[in-house]
């Protein structure tokens, strides 16, 4: 047999990137509306630039949001604020809103959807009976390369960022500034990953280090901080850890002074993968920040993964990846796909199955499974802007509904695992 080997990719950004930024922001929003008024509909983007903010969209509610205040600490708390800014500070920019009602026509077949049906799992009442925010198709994806049952390059990726912001904050190392990226290379032989082929960070900082102007040696005291305070840290329980052979890319491009919305533009869903899962599965193409729980690409995309999470989780496959498409203003989605990449233990048609009747996949169902409109009240106002960055999926510092792993037992029974009535499984 031939072993088949590869590398994979995955990136991640730190929340003082630009873009996410941006998805930090809208997603900041969201939160302050809908601790106000939970039935808030909110669909606000945001784009930064040297000085600016603008924030757009569409946004009814029952309540009234200080937009600019939200903006300013939002920006504050990510960190551009005075010289540690680098030329971007929330005091002192620009913050332009244009904000309109949701459309009418889209709001009527949300209110109520166009059609109903009652072979679901479970039953709502004919109130509760709302349609989908739009139409679209959003993936859900899991597997066993780690704990919290994410592919390993992405999770590696989120956790360096994470360290990254955290010794910034903690001044472990002081001269970091906001912005950042960092991307991980997988080495897997025959689909299990095997060793750690390459690490890149690439970090804001301070023109002078340590009081030290020349740039070369600028580089040196950064790459020898970051492998010290960054990478060892984030790997010092895990099996895969970086060899001898293992490439550190540390601010390949050199100096790194200007970022964040001073160096480039920020949009809001301009960062789809590293909210999801690093490329290793397919994405729907809808972006999560800045929108309430009735848009589908939110809600269903965090259905989808608690669906493919809990089908791992049971052992039915050891990768699973969901697809699930609406139309809008209807209720049920038009399609479920299942693909388990052959590792599944029965057909993905007989797994589809055993979703269709195990999951109720209605917005309104996925809403309040998830508690998804109160969940920013119940957080002290401050929910969805933790999720825009460091990802969606696979969190561990933080607590997430849909990654909760409560249809283990009711899936196995369904799929007959470990059962006596004398079945072929």
């Amino acid at each position: 047999m031939t072993t088949k080997k590869f590398l994979f990719t995955s990136e991640s950004v730190t929340e003082g990137h630009p873009d996410k930024v941006c998805d930090q922001i809208s997603d900041a929003i969201l939160d302050a509306f809908l601790t106000k008024d939970s039935k808030s509909r909110v669909a606000a983007e945001t784009s930064v630039t040297t000085g600016m903010v603008l924030v757009a969209g569409e946004i009814t509610s029952e309540c009234y949001v200080d937009i600019p205040k939200v903006v300013r600490r939002t920006i504050e708390h990510i960190g551009y604020v005075g010289k540690s800014g680098g030329g971007f500070d929330a005091n002192t920019c620009a913050v332009l809103t244009s904000i309109d009602e949701q459309s009418s026509d889209i709001a009527g077949g949300v209110n109520q959807a166009l059609e109903t049906r009652s072979e679901c799992a479970c039953n709502l009442g004919e109130t509760e009976e709302i349609g989908a925010g739009d139409q679209g198709i959003m993936f859900g994806f899991a597997c066993d390369e780690t704990p919290e049952l994410m592919p390993l390059p992405i999770s590696l990726a989120h956790r360096l960022a994470l360290r990254l912001s955290q010794v910034r904050k903690d001044n472990t190392v002081p001269y970091l500034r906001p912005d950042g990226k960092t991307q991980v290379t997988v080495e897997y032989i025959d689909g299990i990953p095997v060793r750690i082929d390459t690490i890149i960070i690439s970090t804001q900082h301070d023109p002078i280090i340590k009081n030290e102007t020349d740039n070369a040696k600028i580089q040196k005291i950064i790459a020898e901080d970051l492998i010290k305070h960054v990478v060892e840290p984030v790997f010092k329980n895990d099996k895969i850890k970086p060899d001898e052979t293992t490439k550190y890319l540390m601010n390949p491009s050199g100096k790194f002074v200007i970022g964040g919305p001073q160096g480039d533009a920020g949009l809001t869903g301009r960062k789809i993968i590293v909210d999801t899962y690093g490329g290793y599965s397919r994405h729907g193409g809808g972006a999560f920040s800045g929108k309430d729980p009735t848009k589908v690409d939110r809600s269903a995309a965090y259905a989808a993964r608690y669906v493919a999470k809990n089908v791992v989780a049971a052992n039915l496959a050891k990768k699973c990846e969901i697809q699930l498409a609406y139309a809008i203003g209807v209720a049920h989605p038009v399609s479920i796909f299942v693909d388990t990449f052959g590792t599944g233990i029965i057909s993905d048609d007989e797994i589809s199955e055993i979703i269709s009747q195990n999951f109720d996949l209605r917005p309104a169902a996925i809403i309040g499974l998830f508690d998804l409109r109160n969940l920013p009240a119940k957080n002290g106002g401050d929910f969805y802007r933790l999720t825009a960055a460091y990802g969606h999926f696979g969190r561990t510092d933080i607590e997430l509904p849909w990654e909760k792993l409560d249809k283990i037992e009711d899936l196995k029974k369904a799929a007959c695992l470990d059962c006596s009535c004398g079945c072929s499984a």
